[in-house]
């Protein structure tokens, strides 16, 4: 269980901090819930009983997040050419909750765009999947959303 203050990741939605843990009661149940507070001030709310199951985390550590920026440019990419195909794969490492394989996915898409263009869905993708790898860096290396942003773009570039 995660206390108030605690930085941590949901795979869908990025690193935040733990702003509060309230009941609330929804279709009947009363359950506690974590109010997870991101960058720019939007909120999420989600039950503390499904963390595990989703990958909730805590935010990796400065030294691992270093790794993984170093890593980055020797990443293997590899993407299918049918496009379904190709997005549920994407999808599926976005949800592992692993920052390598939000990456990765990172890599192809940037490399994709630049071979072919991406369709709507795959923009948006790249954009999600942005942004999760880097609210996740802010927060384990205490920098802001705009440097972090910047070195993640010349190396991916």
């Amino acid at each position: 269980m995660f206390n108030i203050g605690d930085k941590i990741a949901h795979p869908m939605h990025g690193a935040g901090i733990i702003d509060s843990i309230e009941e609330r009661k929804m279709g009947g149940v009363t359950r506690s819930y974590y109010l997870m507070r991101m960058r720019g001030g939007m909120t999420v709310l989600f039950p503390v009983e499904n963390c595990d199951a989703v990958g909730v985390r805590p935010v990796c550590e400065p030294c691992v997040a270093r790794d993984l920026i170093d890593a980055i440019p020797a990443l293997d990419i590899e993407m299918t050419a049918n496009w379904n195909r190709r997005y549920r794969e994407n999808m599926q490492r976005i949800t592992s909750g692993d920052l390598t394989e939000v990456a990765r996915v990172i890599k192809g898409l940037i490399a994709r765009d630049g071979e072919r263009g991406l369709s709507t869905g795959e923009r948006k993708m790249l954009h999600s999947a942005k942004q999760i790898l880097i609210s996740e860096l802010v927060l384990s290396q205490d920098s802001s959303y705009e440097e972090v942003e910047q070195s993640l773009d010349l190396i991916f570039a």
